[in-house]
């Protein structure tokens, strides 16, 4: 983890310092962008992660967010002086992995960056496997997940995932017909400790699963919700 390249979007000087090294300090490969079209330049196949300011003048951290997801599905950590709970709905569905409120303490962003890309070494390096000679596949209906290189086809159609979306299907498909609560859920997919709030991030990624995998969103077939306990595959 000490090498991954680590692309900071900021527009205040002082706070992409601060953040640049810190993560050098840990090892990481820092890039620096002022603005988000720099940013939207700098990232490339390269890139382990983005962390991304909301507020940026030129083009917004939304904007650049949805740009970056054209292209890539590296995880992206939105910084943002707004904490109010639309406000992170928001980033999370223009597809931000998480989100952090302005001031925050170096530890907490480290403990985020270092969970973020621990997730997606796991969905990079399982991607490689398909070289494998063994591969293990979860069928239920037309629904195929290929375990060995985190890959989901719905018929003949290979639909893609991010990594959270990744493993919080998987979580589901593994044992249809169970109900998971939002905190079974957060803490099984983003392996870190359960609080109200983050009730609405396991919301945001479920509604954006669906629109991936179901043929009606609104009326979703196969991720269901039971109300006042979770969710559930059938």
């Amino acid at each position: 983890m000490s090498k991954a390249k680590i692309l900071i979007i900021e527009d205040e000087d002082d706070i992409r310092e601060g953040i640049r090294i810190l993560l050098e300090s840990e090892e990481f490969t820092v890039v620096e962008a002022c603005d988000g079209f720099e940013g939207l330049k700098a990232v490339d196949d390269e890139t382990d992660l983005v962390i991304l300011d909301v507020m940026m003048p030129g083009i917004s951290g939304i904007l650049t967010c949805q740009e970056i997801r054209k292209k890539s599905y590296v995880p992206i950590l939105f910084l943002s002086a707004k904490s109010q709970e639309e406000d992170k709905t928001v980033g999370l569905l223009a597809g931000g992995d998480d989100y952090l409120t302005k001031p925050f303490s170096y530890a907490e962003l480290l403990a985020r960056v270092k969970a973020l890309l621990r997730r997606y070494y796991l969905y990079k390096g399982k991607s490689t496997a398909g070289e494998e000679e063994s591969k293990s596949v979860l069928t239920i209906g037309e629904y195929h997940i290929n375990t060995a290189c985190n890959e989901l086809f719905i018929g003949e159609r290979r639909v893609e995932l991010t990594d959270i979306e990744y493993q919080l299907l998987l979580l589901l498909m593994k044992h249809p017909g169970r109900v998971y609560s939002a905190q079974n859920i957060y803490e099984s997919v983003w392996n870190e400790p359960y609080f109200y709030v983050s009730n609405g991030t396991v919301m945001v990624h479920i509604r954006k699963l669906r629109v991936k995998v179901e043929e009606n969103p609104q009326e979703p077939a196969h991720i269901k919700t039971v109300w006042g306990r979770g969710y559930r595959f059938e």
